[in-house]
């Protein structure tokens, strides 16, 4: 049974009947009509970001429907639940509460009738206590060294959310602290790394809430051993400390349990790094940093469930992408930093974006019969637009793009930023504009070109212009604004599921293969074991079998 109500309400076709009149604008058209269409279509939030989304295939009606339809989703209802902690989570019956882990201003958030800030709190006051004793060399090693190798051991969330924030704030790393993240099940993670430090100044953190994800505890025993090769059993407690709730395992992995913290079940793996799985952020940036990281993501927060749609950053994001997703049928979009501190954002955003809106079935349990969470790729300016920018301005595929940029350089290399701003700025104009085929031969005559060469090149050197793009020009790059930054992608994201009626929040998808993996693990170790799948990967577990004897 297919659910209708969505795609078939009132404003829906109100939606599709406009948007078949947007076809036909130009963008540099609506731009020459209005000469305010850019202060218009563009948002502040202090001094801290700045977003110009008057690139896109809009017009004020759009933007008029598109309001109209979160108002018809009840969005600022479910809004308000989600900050209140009611189970919105429906499959696994959970409160939806990684806003609880940067409420800076402390007011109660009551989950099955407790309150949940003191038991934040209490692990916010040990994370800062623990990382400052690592910083300072209050907590050493076995030999009495200190450490300043932190070895993140995750997967999922539990990885890419510390990754990326670690390296956005590079910069402010302590003089002397490494970072590394062990994530893949591929052994190659695993010794890439521990080539790299020395056992005697290295700390392991385990980041696995039920401590029995198979990547991470096999990189985990995999690191173990390493260490007690070299320095011996009881040097594991003073080596390794662990994010989990699962008391018995940590202790018997011999991990100190007084170097275990704590998070829950309300807070799911890609919003995760607000927590102690964060704790290789605060490690190596200091807890003031991190605490600022969270005081960004609050202020947001606070824009967020304070401000009408008409001005809101994360509900206009949305609704651009559900304009895009489900009326002009384009069902991708790219993320575009063009600061090399940002590089792993996309990677990030991936996670966060088609791990929760990646779902065909609504939150009545029936199918959907619309396009739900978008495709997402990127990669770091300039060096993505000497790969795959050229699919973005000339391919058949429209690629709605948003440009991230700090307006203030991390460095004394001046003239290099004022390059990369020059390109950012670019690369928006260019896809709006395009090139007709009449100025491309007009370029080709100026370039002195023949006749015969103009008219065999005008259409290669053509663009077709009206591609869209959102600019998001930062003041600068620091821990405050990063969390600002991610916390608007949250809520983009949290809107648009809400719009497509889904539960944003579990992740059934990642389940399947992993169990079959598990299956199929005793029969690559155990020739002998028959058997029993289809038959293309039966044949490819005997190659493997085969190409091993």
């Amino acid at each position: 049974m297919f659910s209708n109500a969505i795609n078939k309400s009132r404003i829906w076709k109100k939606l599709e009947s406009h948007c078949k009149s947007m076809r036909r604008i130009l963008m540099k058209d609506l731009f020459a009509q209005d000469e305010k269409r850019a202060e218009k279509f563009s948002l502040s939030l202090g001094e801290t970001l700045f977003l110009d989304y008057s690139k896109n295939r809009i017009c004020d009606k759009t933007m008029s429907l598109l309001f109209e339809l979160a108002r018809a989703r009840h969005l600022d209802e479910k809004i308000n639940a989600m900050f209140r902690g009611d189970k919105i989570n429906v499959t696994e019956k959970r409160s939806v509460l990684h806003t609880a882990l940067r409420n800076r201003d402390n007011h109660p958030i009551i989950v099955d009738g407790k309150d949940v800030m003191p038991e934040i709190n209490a692990v916010l006051k040990k994370m800062r206590q623990f990382s400052e004793d690592v910083r300072f060399g209050r907590f050493k090693g076995y030999t009495g060294k200190k450490l300043v190798n932190i070895v993140n051991i995750g997967i999922g969330g539990s990885d890419l959310g510390p990754f990326m924030a670690s390296e956005a704030l590079r910069k402010y790393w302590m003089k002397g602290i490494n970072c590394y993240f062990i994530s893949n099940i591929d052994g190659t993670a695993c010794a890439e790394v521990l080539s790299k430090i020395d056992p005697e100044t290295t700390l392991f953190i385990v980041a696995s809430k039920t401590f029995t994800t198979i990547e991470t505890l096999t990189n985990a025993k995999t690191c173990r051993k390493w260490l007690v090769d070299a320095l011996g059993e009881p040097a594991v407690s003073k080596h390794f400390v662990a994010l989990s709730t699962n008391t018995q395992e940590v202790a018997k992995f011999g991990i100190d349990t007084q170097n275990m913290f704590e998070f829950w079940d309300f807070v799911g793996g890609r919003y995760s790094m607000w927590s102690a799985i964060g704790l290789s952020i605060a490690i190596a940036v200091g807890m003031d940093n991190f605490e600022k990281m969270l005081d960004g993501a609050y202020m947001v927060d606070k824009h967020f469930c304070e401000t009408a749609f008409e001005h809101n950053i994360p509900v206009i994001l949305a609704l651009i992408g559900v304009w895009y997703n489900n009326f002009m049928g384009i069902h991708r979009y790219g993320v575009i930093p063009y600061d090399q501190y940002l590089q792993y954002l996309p990677a990030y955003l991936q996670q966060l974006d088609m791990e929760s809106n990646g779902k065909s079935v609504d939150l009545s349990g029936d199918y959907v019969k619309y396009m739900t969470g978008p495709l997402l790729f990127g990669g770091a300016g300039t060096d993505v637009q000497h790969s795959f920018f050229q699919l973005i301005h000339q391919g058949t595929e429209v690629v709605p793009c948003d440009f991230i940029i700090p307006a203030i350089s991390h460095n004394e290399m001046g003239a290099h930023h004022e390059i990369l701003l020059a390109n950012v700025l670019a690369q928006g104009e260019a896809l709006m504009k395009g090139k007709t085929i009449k100025e491309a031969a007009e370029e080709l005559k100026a370039a002195g070109k023949t006749p015969e060469e103009v008219e065999f090149l005008k259409k290669f050197k053509s663009f077709s212009g009206n591609r869209p793009s959102n600019t998001i020009i930062l003041k600068k790059l620091d821990p405050f604004t990063l969390g600002a930054l991610v916390a608007i992608y949250e809520h983009k994201i949290f809107v648009q599921g809400v719009i497509w009626n889904i539960d944003s929040f579990d992740q059934m998808g990642v389940e399947l293969g992993k169990k079959l993996a598990l299956g199929i693990l005793p029969e690559l170790q155990n020739k002998s074991v028959e058997l029993h799948h289809d038959s293309s990967t039966n044949a490819l577990i005997q190659l493997v079998r085969d190409l091993r004897e």
